[in-house]
């Protein structure tokens, strides 16, 4: 039992929590601590609200010696496990959450924080099957809904994942991470209309009241801007593969950079991308409030998402118009539906000038001839001979776009070169279940298991493009098209055959095949994907020559494209400065 004199500090932290003051109120919990250090409860408020203001080392050293002091405090350890998870040791926090559940095992949130830790390690199944257990517990509980359609989204069961996450925003309809999860997911599924994928993106921005502009420009001219961009992949991540080239090139004298990082896993590509920046924060833990608050105090011109509706996103925050230019680029391949989002940075290819812009709530900059910048990996192995023998047809795209139109697609390929093989490798290949549910989608579409050969994930950059010494063409996934491994596949030498579609997920490949001359991979429809790919097997384009288009194409045009970059930053800025000035007046 903690002293009337504990309690009150207590009181006065939590007042002055509940009153937006949460620095004011960690110095209380910090003098709280200092005279009941061994009390649980004490302690479990003081941390977590040091890690909701991002302080997670400290928060994981308050309560390490908690949770040795109170092995059986169930919700301690959870709470410790949530923690360690933002400090990215998922090993302890994995163990802390299975204490939480031996603890008491009728918890259901260190049932879900336990899948959690499961999924960020890549054990989809064992997360799945957390979720279970905590949706027996609570079958409408929305977490283990969410959770569940996450780990069926890593299994690659994307209907089911879609169904999932309707189930849970149907119990929970203010569920804005269900919502953007379930909007990723839907891009997928080959059969939704442009009309009905408008209508969901611009539901989602609806749920968000309009804001007035916040320190709009108020004069045309300005000479450098202070550009942000914020996202949960600064790290060895495809987000990070076609940012750094443009950011390494970028004026410095027309442009100061800020990174605002947003995930516990920081690595060598975040250490390099620092050095491009005036200014690195980290997000990882913090809710929306704060890093609205934090954004706003640090003053941009111009804020840039990069993640729109994948994982870990933050347009919520940019809903609440927290810059006086906010744009959304290279992450995701569609709208946001955010009102308060100004621009979305494309191409002509993906986005054709007219047709696209009905289905977007952002204003489309179309920058250049190609809207990505590529950096080939250092460790790239050199560019193999032709092979000899019979056709070899390969796709390294993760497994959730290789739709059942696809498989049927690359069944048509296999059909019209009789001798011909298929190669498919990825992640998740090295699990069994995963590997028979994919052979059996492919035996129903047509395609003799015989013909194909499964490689799981490499443990190497370089092992993974070795992968295309031993296929002659690589096939590209529809409806949602493959980027990085696209330009890997071409790096390597090898031509990639893809179908244009009517929306930009499914325009990627016309983009990026037209930038190095080859618009002719780029089929209207089936039959000419597969008469495509029977061409480019039988004639095996030479390899160095497709590498040396790439090379001298736009995409690696590295200067210019960052300049380009900096053009549409630029224009951005005065359409922005010249409307307000309109107002103004």
């Amino acid at each position: 039992m903690i002293s009337i004199q504990v309690q009150e500090l207590l009181r006065k932290a939590v007042s002055l929590q509940r009153a937006g003051k949460p620095e004011q109120a960690a110095a209380w919990y910090a003098r709280a601590c200092t005279q009941a250090p061994a009390d649980p409860l004490c302690g479990m408020a003081y941390a977590s609200l040091l890690s909701d203001l991002g302080r997670q080392g400290e928060a994981e050293a308050r309560l390490r010696p908690l949770a040795q002091r109170h092995p059986k405090h169930a919700e301690l350890w959870d709470l410790w496990a949530v923690v360690l998870q933002r400090c990215g040791n998922m090993v302890e926090s994995i163990a802390a959450s299975r204490n939480a559940v031996a603890a008491n095992p009728q918890m259901i949130g260190a049932w879900t924080n336990l899948a959690l830790s499961y999924l960020n390690t890549g054990r989809a199944a064992d997360s799945l099957a957390c979720q279970e257990k905590a949706l027996a517990l609570d079958p409408g509980n929305a977490a283990a809904l969410h959770g569940r359609a996450m780990a069926l989204q890593h299994l690659h069961r994307i209907p089911e994942a879609v169904r999932g996450y309707s189930d849970a925003i149907a119990r929970n309809p203010g569920n804005l991470e269900s919502r953007s999860y379930r909007l990723f997911a839907l891009h997928y599924l080959s059969g939704i209309s442009r009309e009905a994928l408008w209508e969901e993106h611009r539901a989602f921005g609806a749920g968000f009241a309009p804001v007035a502009g916040v320190s709009a420009p108020g004069y045309i001219a300005k000479g450098r801007l202070r550009v942000g961009f914020i996202s949960p992949d600064l790290r060895e991540h495809s987000v990070s593969y076609f940012l750094e080239p443009i950011l390494a090139h970028l004026d410095p004298e027309q442009f100061e950079v800020v990174l605002y990082h947003d995930h516990y896993r920081v690595d060598a590509c975040s250490e390099r991308l620092k050095a491009h920046a005036i200014l690195w924060r980290n997000f990882v833990g913090q809710s929306h409030a704060a890093v609205a608050a934090q954004i706003r105090a640090d003053h941009l011109d111009i804020l840039i998402d990069l993640a729109g509706h994948t994982g870990l996103n933050r347009l919520p925050v940019f809903a609440a118009r927290v810059a006086p230019v906010q744009m959304t680029y290279l992450g995701y391949p569609d709208t946001t539906g955010i009102r308060a989002m100004d621009y979305r940075l494309v191409d002509a290819l993906t986005d054709p000038a007219g047709d696209a812009d009905r289905f977007s709530s952002e204003r489309l900059l179309r920058f250049s001839s190609t809207l990505w910048s590529y950096r080939p990996p250092q460790d790239a192995p050199s560019v193999a001979l032709a092979r000899s023998g019979p056709p070899v047809f390969g796709s390294s795209n993760n497994l959730s776009k290789v739709s059942d139109e696809t498989l049927r697609g690359w069944a048509g390929v296999l059909h019209s070169v009789p001798e011909s093989r298929l190669r498919l490798k990825a992640d998740g290949l090295q699990h069994a279940a995963v590997a028979g549910q994919l052979l059996q989608r492919a035996g129903a579409a047509g395609i003799d298991a015989a013909r194909i050969q499964l490689v799981p994930r490499a443990a190497t950059v370089a092992e993974h493009l070795a992968f295309y010494h031993e296929i002659d063409v690589a096939l590209d996934t529809f409806p949602y098209h493959g980027t990085t491994t696209t330009c890997e596949a071409l790096w390597m030498g090898v031509p990639v055959v893809s179908l244009v579609g009517d929306r930009h997920c499914a325009r990627v490949g016309a983009s990026l095949l037209s930038a190095i001359g080859r618009p002719e991979w780029a089929a209207a429809d089936w039959n000419g994907y597969v008469q495509a790919a029977a061409r480019c097997a039988r004639e095996r384009p030479n390899r160095s020559a497709v590498r040396a288009a790439l090379a001298s194409s736009a995409l690696m045009d590295h200067a210019g494209q960052a300049a380009r970059f900096g053009g549409a930053l630029r224009q951005g800025w005065l359409e922005r400065a010249e409307s307000s000035a309109a107002v103004a007046a």
